[in-house]
Order: C-alpha cells, then structure tokens, then sequence
C-alpha cells in the first residue's frame, strides 16, 4: 500500500514541478511591461512554492506539520491563480489559450490538495 502512496506522491511532486516550469516558460512570452515584470516576479514564486511546500508536507515530522504544508500548497494555487489572471498578454490569442491551460491547472491542483486534505482529517 505505501508503495501505490509513494507512487501517487512523486506523480504530484512531478506534476507541480512540471507547473511550475510550464508557468515560467509562460512568463518569458509575455510583454515586458512595468506591470508584468512585478506580476511575473510573484507568479514564479507562487507556481514554485505550491510544489515546494507539497514536497516538505511528504517529509512531515508530524500530522501537523502535514496538514499545514498542504494547507500553504493549496493557497499558492489561489495566488498563483491570481497572478495569471492579472498578467497581460497584450491580447495575444496564443498566450490567453496558455493562461487558460494554467489557470485550469491551478484549480485541479487546488482540488486536489482540498481532498487530501478533507482525506488527512
């Protein structure tokens, strides 16, 4: 049974690692404007540290420890779907359809840290 949980664990901690990449390389297409170049700085740290927090919630000392680091995974989905919806893409039909694809990355993301949440009770 651990093995099946290890297994499911490394898929998320790829999956939001992939998110995170996926987000950056985003980030490079965009309009260098004074807005973005902030909003850029805030989106990268958001998309980074949903995984990042997710992969110290698998090394959790204690129950605790674990919920809280999925409770700050799941809000830096929220943060990081809030930094998508502000970049301008300078109505670049390409880059709305990519922000689309993340944005609804995020919200799957969201959900599942919601269930494991709802699951860690």
């Amino acid at each position: 049974m651990s093995e099946i949980q290890n297994s499911k664990q490394y898929d998320l901690e790829e999956r939001t690692f992939r998110f995170a990449k996926d987000v950056r390389r985003f980030v490079k297409k965009l309009p260098k404007t004074i807005s973005n170049i902030e909003d850029i700085k805030q989106v990268a740290r958001s998309s980074g540290s949903m995984g990042a927090n997710y992969i110290e919630a698998n090394e959790a000392l204690s129950r605790k420890d674990f919920v809280m680091r999925i409770k700050i995974s799941r809000k830096e989905t929220k943060e990081t779907e809030f930094w998508l919806r502000l970049l301008d893409t300078g109505d670049n039909k390409e880059l709305e359809v990519e922000r689309e694809k993340l944005t609804k990355e995020t919200i799957e993301l969201r959900k599942i840290f919601g269930a494991i949440l709802e699951k860690s009770k």
